[in-house]
């Protein structure tokens, strides 16, 4: 059984507080030496993707001190701890099996009596079976014409990490002949966000997934009651045009409102659930369930890579390493995350959840508080858009923001155009190489309006395209980066209690039950 201990007791981290590395990243990665530092500084991921941390200020002592402190963290011994069954998620005595949905990493996993790898893969399989059937006209509208547009209805990781992925896949899908049916989202409460999509919806064609774990999340609900008043105004029988995702205990689960149901569990966060049935119907009814396991499939090979000791041969607990360093030691606040590729334009917005909402606390996994920093701000924007917008605070702010790059050597569409001697993509990549050494040299100036620092690190991620199995890998990759990051702040990574105060406040303004500010700030809305 590992020993769950604040970072700040650790040995091993005492001594890295003392060991900042003394790495000059113009000077390394400058000549025969910078070439022979990117060579070095990568490390495989699955689907023949890269991590690589050459622009990193690491060097041999200091990978020394990250390997000791993964060592006596046991961080592969949680890891194993988890996929094996282990309450991890200890605020509320839960176990955490997204890497379960996924593929069989360790022990079989038993809660309640149901083998819980076998009752994922029985979801998927219905799901399988379900979207086959809308796709060939089985299951159809009341005119028996097929559903040509599917639209998801939920909130937070009901809604960010599947329209990620969807976004992510969405052209590739178009290019390979594999887009069964458009898919659309409606998360916000505004009314504005529901109307938008219903607005320019076929909803004669349209199916619609209600994805709720409990059945009672106040904004899906509503929205779900926007949509059925939509259908019913069009003359359309509402039951005939929705599906539930939701768990087995809710409300939805036999309810006669949905063409069918099914289920997701309490062991499956929901900035976790992408690989679950929350992403599974979505993705398996706009794409096909081939494209879907395909997914699957990358997620479990970069799970695999994960349970390595050896942190040169994990990527993700070695990214997970160099940034507690980077937050812990050197005091960075925040991380940029910046995709060179439009397809993931949404992925940091999915990322801002998957990591604050994990790491973003300040007790420890026995609720006593922790004497150092925990998660770090998590921000992003496709590049180079960004190189337009914020990066003028990277480049020359007071603070220095550690940045993650995601570059792909392809494209997804297999349309490019030749411009002054060089295609779009060939300018893109040539963007984000020049954007690392560009915050890693500076460039000096006598006008200190146009002076560059440098000094400013980042790492690459780096594969030759976007494809359902390398999305997969990169998703894992970032979910273990998060998990590595909690077990090494012994922080519970999750539970979300700071997400449930504002929730309980609403309710009591909507039932009136409000006083002092609370009922002022009501008034000005007229509620």
């Amino acid at each position: 059984m590992p020993t769950w201990n604040n970072l700040d007791q650790l040995n091993s981290f005492k001594a890295l507080a003392q060991k900042k590395a003394k790495v000059n990243l113009a000077d390394v990665l400058s000549g025969e030496q910078g070439s022979a530092r990117v060579r070095e500084y990568d490390v495989k991921m699955a689907e023949n993707m890269h991590y690589n941390y050459a622009a990193k200020e690491v060097d041999a002592d200091l990978l020394k001190c990250l390997q000791d402190l993964a060592d006596e963290a046991e961080l592969t011994e949680k890891f194993e701890e988890l996929y094996n069954g282990a309450v991890i998620n200890t605020g509320e005595k839960r176990l955490v099996l997204h890497h379960l949905t996924r593929g069989q990493l360790g022990e079989d996993v038993v809660a309640e009596g149901v083998n819980k790898r076998e009752f994922y893969t029985t979801q998927q399989k219905n799901i399988a079976a379900f979207a086959q059937k809308v796709h060939s006209g089985e299951i159809a509208n009341a005119k028996g014409e097929k559903f040509t547009t599917v639209v998801q209805i939920g909130i937070g990781g009901s809604d960010l990490g599947p329209r990620a992925m969807y976004i992510a896949l969405e052209n590739w899908a178009r290019k390979n002949h594999t887009l069964k049916m458009e898919a659309r989202f409606i998360s916000n409460v505004d009314p504005d966000d529901a109307a938008a999509v219903l607005q320019t919806t076929d909803v004669e064609h349209a199916l619609f997934i209600l994805v709720s774990k409990s059945g009672t999340t106040l904004e899906t609900l509503t929205n779900e009651s926007f949509v059925k008043d939509a259908l019913k105004k069009a003359g359309l029988d509402p039951s005939r045009h929705m599906i539930a995702v939701t768990s087995e205990s809710s409300p939805l689960a036999s309810s006669k409102d949905y063409l069918a149901a099914f289920f997701m569990d309490d062991y499956i966060g929901g900035r976790f659930s992408s690989c679950s049935a929350v992403g599974g119907a979505v993705l398996s009814l706009a794409f096909g369930p081939d494209v879907f396991a395909a997914f699957l499939d990358g997620a479990a090979a970069e799970d695999a890579l994960a349970k390595n000791k050896d942190i040169t041969k994990n990527p993700a607990m070695l990214d997970a390493l160099i940034g507690v360093y980077e937050r812990n030691v050197c005091g960075h606040s925040a991380t940029a995350v910046l995709p060179y590729s439009q397809a993931l334009s949404r992925f940091p917005a999915h990322l801002q959840q998957a990591d604050m909402e994990s790491n973003g606390k300040s007790v420890n996994r026995f609720g006593e508080p922790v004497s150092y920093l925990t998660g770090p701000l998590i921000f992003g924007e496709p590049g180079t858009n960004g190189q337009h917008s914020f990066y003028q605070l990277l480049h020359q702010g007071t603070d220095i923001i550690p940045i993650q790059f995601i570059a792909f050597k392809e494209g997804q569409c297999g349309v490019d155009v030749d411009i002054q001697g060089s295609t779009s993509q060939q300018k893109l990549c040539a963007n984000v190489v020049a954007q690392i050494m560009a915050f890693a040299c500076g460039k000096q100036d006598e006008n200190r309006n146009k002076n560059f620092a440098g000094g400013r690190p980042s790492s690459l991620i780096y594969g030759d395209a976007l494809t359902p199995a390398t999305l997969g890998a990169l998703l894992s990759h970032y979910e273990n980066k998060i998990m590595f990051q909690g077990f090494l702040w012994n922080v519970n990574s999750f539970d979300q209690e700071g997400v449930q105060l504002g929730k309980v406040l609403a309710k009591r303004v909507l039932a009136h039950e409000t006083d002092g500010a609370l009922a002022a700030y009501s008034k000005l809305f007229d509620i």
